[in-house]
């Protein structure tokens, strides 16, 4: 019987050291999975991309008769609207660097200046849009205009979804400041937003500039 006591109690002692030894890990969201999962994302972006300047170097040719880009393109409001998306890219750098200060209100005031020049480049792209439509240079007319909304008519539309995030992030860091998270997240954006810079130079570059050539 006291063989059975003794028994009990170096059980129970040993429960209780080991109780005692026991660590409780808290579950988290460990950061680098956010950076390496959002650069997945834009490793799949650029082949989206990849594919539609392949398309529109194969029918970028294809004018069935149609206007050329040497006819359509307006490179000094192309050279605006890229002038206006390189700044913007430009005072993101300047917002981010005012968020690693802790600078809340600076912050803010840079993002909303980067969110107006993208509105501006997304204002000037929709009109130039508008005006070849009207001028009876739709997408339908020919393979290169087809393939050229597609390309440039994507780019606009990645630009519209930066911006509706952006603003989505304004208000974040208003209501809950710079923490972690928010920064995590300026910084996802910044990376995207350039990632947008570098592909429109690719379009400037191989639509509008070639485009215009003989």
């Amino acid at each position: 019987m006291s063989e059975i006591t003794a028994t009990s109690a170096d059980i129970s002692a040993m429960s209780s050291a080991d109780a005692s030894t026991r660590y409780y890990v808290k579950e988290h969201h460990p950061e680098s999975s956010t950076s390496l999962g959002f650069w997945i994302y834009l490793m799949s972006d650029c082949l989206i991309f990849a594919c539609l300047f392949a398309t529109y170097a194969v029918l970028g040719r294809s004018y069935a008769g149609g206007p050329t880009g040497a006819e359509l393109f307006d490179l000094p409001l192309v050279a605006m609207n890229t002038a206006f998306l390189l700044v913007s890219s430009i005072t993101y750098g300047v917002a981010m660097l005012e968020a690693h200060r802790n600078r809340v209100r600076s912050t803010l005031i840079w993002l909303a200046i980067t969110g107006m020049l993208g509105a501006g480049f997304l204002a000037l792209e929709l009109y130039e849009f508008n005006h070849l439509i009207h001028e009876g240079a739709g997408p339908q007319t020919s393979a290169f205009l087809t393939s050229f909304f597609a390309l440039v008519g994507t780019h606009g539309l990645h630009v519209t979804f930066g911006i509706i995030w952006l603003i989505v992030l304004m208000f974040q860091v208003g209501k809950f400041g710079l923490n972690v998270e928010n920064k995590r997240r300026l910084m996802c954006l910044s990376m995207f937003w350039h990632f947008l810079d570098v592909i429109w130079i690719g379009v400037f570059t191989f639509v509008y500039l070639m485009g215009v050539l003989p």
